[in-house]
C-alpha cells in the first residue's frame, strides 16, 4: 500500500473527527471543513503549519517519537490510533520490514500441535491471520462458525463472509457493528504489514464487490482487538452472548487465537451445551457418508 496516501489519508480522517469544542478551542466565523484545520492541529502540537501540513501530506521518513506523541495529542488519538500512527511512520523510514516476519504461514500450514490444543478447549476456539482467514477451529469453533465454513468452499474468510454472505446479517445481530470491527481490524492489520499481498489481494476485491466495505475501508479506522464481549444468532442453538479472548501466538505471530466463554449458568451456557451436542452429531453424521 502507498505509504504516503495511508498517512495522509489517516491524519486528515482522525483531523475530521475532533470539532474545535472537542479540543477546547473557540468557535470564530464560518467553517468551510468538518473537524479541525492544519493550523489549529499545529497550534495544539506545538509545531509550524507548513510543517504539519508536509506530514499530513504522507511525510513521514524521519520524524521523531516527540513530533508523533504531539500529533496523537492534539488529535486526541486512542491506543489502537497511536500505535498505527507509529507503524506508519516506521514504514515510512523502512524500519517496517527490518520488523516483518520473514516468513508467512500459510492459511493451511497449521502446526498439529496447535490443532491438539484446539482441540483440548472445552470452549469455541478459532485461529485467524491478519487477512481473517479462519486458518482452523476446535469442534465448536467449527460449529458456531457453521454458516461461514459452509460458504466458503475452502478456508473461510470473515471478510468475505460479512460483506458477500448474505448468512452474516443474521449471524450478527448488530450487522454493522461486527462490520465496523471487522474492517477496523483489516485497516490495523494493514498497518502492521503493509506488504502483505493476501491482505491487499482481499482488500481489493471487497473493495470491488461491496460498497459497504470501501466506505468503510475509506474511515481509517483501527482498532486492538483484545477482550470483550460479541453476540451471535446461530441458526440451531440460537441467541449466543460470549466473552472472547484473543491472543497472537508467540511461534507464529501472524496467527491469533480467539476462545469464546458462556457465562456460567446463563442462557448462553446452556445453549453452548446445544451446540456441542449438536456439532457432536453433526461430526458423526458425517464420518458416516
Amino acid at each position: 500500500m502507498d505509504n504516503r496516501a495511508e498517512v495522509r489519508d489517516f491524519l486528515t480522517t482522525r483531523r475530521a473527527k475532533i470539532t474545535p469544542e472537542r479540543a477546547g478551542l473557540p468557535v470564530t466565523g464560518q467553517r468551510r471543513v468538518p473537524g479541525l484545520r492544519r493550523s489549529e492541529v499545529a497550534a495544539l502540537a506545538g509545531m509550524s503549519v507548513e510543517y504539519y501540513a508536509k506530514l499530513e501530506r504522507g511525510s513521514l521518513a524521519g520524524v521523531s517519537s516527540g513530533v508523533l506523541d504531539a500529533i496523537a495529542r492534539a488529535l486526541q488519538l486512542d491506543e489502537a490510533e497511536r500505535a498505527h500512527l507509529v507503524r506508519l511512520a516506521h514504514a515510512a523510514n523502512g524500519s517496517a520490514a527490518l520488523l516483518r516476519p520473514s516468513r508467512r504461514p500459510k492459511p493451511s500450514a497449521v502446526r498439529p500441535s496447535l490443532r491438539w490444543s484446539l482441540d483440548a478447549i472445552t470452549s469455541p476456539a478459532i485461529v485467524g491471520n491478519l487477512q481473517q482467514d479462519l486458518v482452523a477451529a476446535n469442534l465448536l469453533g467449527r460449529a458456531m462458525y457453521a454458516d461461514a465454513f459452509a460458504g466458503a468452499g475452502g478456508v473461510p474468510n470473515l471478510g468475505r463472509f460479512t460483506f458477500l454472505d448474505n448468512a452474516a446479517h443474521r449471524f450478527y445481530p448488530d450487522w454493522n457493528l461486527a462490520a465496523d470491527m471487522l474492517v477496523a481490524n483489516l485497516r490495523t492489520a494493514a498497518g502492521k504489514d503493509p506488504h502483505n499481498k493476501g491482505l491487499h489481494d482481499l482488500v481489493g476485491e471487497l473493495s470491488t464487490r461491496s460498497d459497504d466495505f470501501r466506505r468503510r475501508w475509506a474511515a481509517h479506522n483501527v482498532r486492538i482487538h483484545g477482550t470483550g464481549v460479541k453476540h451471535f444468532r446461530h441458526h440451531v442453538v440460537g441467541e449466543l452472548e460470549l466473552a472472547y479472548e484473543s491472543m497472537d501466538l508467540r511461534a507464529d505471530p501472524e496467527l491469533t487465537l480467539t476462545i469464546f466463554s458462556a457465562e456460567p449458568g446463563s442462557a448462553t451456557a446452556s445453549n453452548l451445551t446445544l451446540l456441542a451436542s449438536w456439532a457432536a452429531t453433526d461430526e458423526a453424521a458425517a464420518q458416516q457418508v
